[in-house]
């Protein structure tokens, strides 16, 4: 079976097996923690031609022996097959509940702190920005926000804060007015994050199943959504475990609508619509 390509009606450009897609998930998972599900055969492939044809290899076969070889190239591979699914806003009932936090007197006496674990191109994390400005006031919010990712691809967009007009279509005119600039000229039909919300957002690649993260807590809030759908269960309860730990007691914790934490009663109990607090906070 390992010399057969897999269908495809257009036939393939790369000689691409089964040995080749199950070597890819399995190096995949080695390195991440991603569990790729047998209906990604043809994502991989079309995600991976690229780096095939940038590197004038032949065969994926080729691909993972220079893989194994070159260190340099793995950032490549992780880049190429992870998914940053994203946009301004997503989930508005966890931004509502953000601004409530940061509204809470209770916490007015220090810095608040805000941890966007998976930013992909930097939607989320500009848009917890908007939300905290907005609760204050001020673009000189008592706010830091660290934003990660694994893929440091997304990181440089983020980094840039520069998007398709249509990205903010859907946002509230004031808040356009606000907290983007509309570009013309070469830059017509893109606008770009306004420097003072950048400024509130720090930008860092992380992977999140390194043993070790350069990250100091305690956080107010998490946001690690749509992330945990990717790890297998012992996986999930094992990050799950670090990152409440960086919780301040009253922190709260935001996950992805499809995602839920029954498995992981010990450490984690609903407060809200896919809103959590450590167990400890009881």
């Amino acid at each position: 079976m390992s010399g057969i390509t897999l269908p495809n009606p257009g036939g393939h450009e790369f000689l691409y097996t089964r040995r080749d897609f199950l070597q890819v998930r399995q190096v995949l998972y080695r390195r991440t923690g991603i569990s790729l599900s047998e209906s990604k055969e043809q994502l991989v492939y079309s995600r991976l031609s690229r780096r095939l044809r940038a590197l004038r290899l032949d065969s994926f076969g080729a691909y993972l022996a220079y893989l194994a070889e070159n260190d340099e190239e793995w950032q490549q591979f992780v880049n190429a097959l992870t998914t940053n699914l994203t946009a301004f806003f997503r989930e508005r009932h966890h931004f509502d509940t953000l601004a409530t936090l940061a509204r809470d007197p209770a916490r007015r006496h220090r810095p608040l702190r805000f941890w966007s674990s998976a930013s992909s191109t930097g939607e989320e994390p500009y848009s917890m920005a908007m939300t905290l400005v907005e609760a204050f006031g001020s673009f000189q919010a008592p706010v830091q926000i660290l934003a990660s990712d694994i893929d440091t691809r997304v990181l440089d967009t983020a980094r840039q804060g520069i998007y398709p007009l249509d990205r903010v279509e859907s946002l509230e005119l004031a808040r356009k007015q606000r907290f983007f600039q509309r570009g013309s000229g070469p830059n017509a039909g893109k606008v770009r994050v306004v420097p003072e919300l950048r400024e509130l957002v720090r930008f860092q690649q992380i992977n999140l199943l390194d043993a070790r993260w350069d990250v100091q807590g305690e956080f107010d809030a998490i946001f690690c959504r749509n992330v945990m759908i990717y790890f297998d269960k012992p996986t999930q309860t094992a990050l799950l475990e670090r990152l409440v730990r960086l919780l301040r007691p009253d922190g709260l914790f935001f996950a992805g609508h499809s995602e839920n934490f029954v498995h992981a009663g010990h450490l984690v109990r609903a407060v809200g619509r896919s809103t959590y607090q450590r167990v400890a906070a009881r």
